[in-house]
């Protein structure tokens, strides 16, 4: 019984190891090789994949969001394909996921691939019911960006979310305003707008964005405005056109 097997990663060079260690594999054939979520939906919703080596971080769509948009009936086999730490990793062991950790060795791939060959032979009669439940978890449970990519100097760092006091846009660029620093970010508001938690996060303006647990308090201003004070001391203008949006969350718990 051969298995197809699909390539979901950003990194080149980790497709081309993946790739490199598949092809000599006598049963395994590679049926495609993709760079982002989105191909890689549209690739395993054609059906052609058995196997999918599925990175979990990745762009705009990771690797959840691809299971979430392909949905457990299309879904083939998963080995993630993963950064994460031993306690993320640990977490998928419990559903008897099983994952590739960056960097990787042939044998490690080949341990997965045996996995996969006793998973699908068991798959013929019935799913893995500890599969379906991290699955469904996925499904219920949206996902939205916990770290960003900012350039610091020379060096590009991991910025938590959780530290952005308010975000501002700069035409194709936002800046990140966290205790105090500042980083430029290539992408646009609208954009970043959809991948923030929108329970943290909300619009106050076409040019300004901020976590809702940095706002101290709100002061009518002109024409239906309102000004935003932030708890560092930060000033910004509230858009009548985001003010009711903005007042909804502020009764929410924080």
């Amino acid at each position: 019984m051969r298995l197809r097997v699909l390539i979901v990663d950003d990194e080149p060079l980790a497709r081309r190891r993946i790739s490199r260690f598949l092809r000599s594999e006598p049963d395994v054939d590679v049926v495609g090789e993709v760079a982002d979520g989105r191909s890689a939906v549209t690739a395993l919703r054609d059906g052609q994949a058995d196997l999918v080596f599925l990175d979990v971080q990745m762009p705009e769509l990771d690797g959840f969001g691809v299971i979430r948009e392909v949905g457990l009936t299309r879904l083939p086999g998963v080995v993630f394909v993963t950064a994460f730490d031993q306690y993320a990793l640990q977490a998928f062991e419990v559903h008897a996921v099983d994952y590739l950790l960056k960097p990787f060795t042939r044998e490690r791939l080949q341990a997965a691939l045996a996995r996969a060959r006793t998973r699908r032979r068991a798959e013929a009669s019935q799913a893995d019911p500890r599969l379906t439940a991290l699955l469904n978890e996925l499904v219920e449970r949206p996902r939205f960006l916990q770290r960003l990519p900012v350039r610091s100097g020379p060096r590009i760092v991991l910025l938590e979310t959780g530290q952005i006091d308010w975000i501002q846009a700069a035409d194709n660029y936002v800046l990140l305003h966290a205790g105090g620093r500042e980083f430029l970010m290539r992408e646009t508001m609208s954009r970043l707008e959809q991948e923030l938690d929108p329970e943290a996060f909300v619009r106050i303006h076409r040019s300004a964005m901020v976590r809702i647990d940095r706002v101290a308090e709100l002061q009518p201003s002109v024409h239906g405005d309102f000004r935003v004070t932030l708890k560092n001391g930060t000033y910004l203008t509230l858009s009548r056109y985001y003010r009711e949006r903005v007042e909804r969350m502020l009764r929410k718990p924080l």
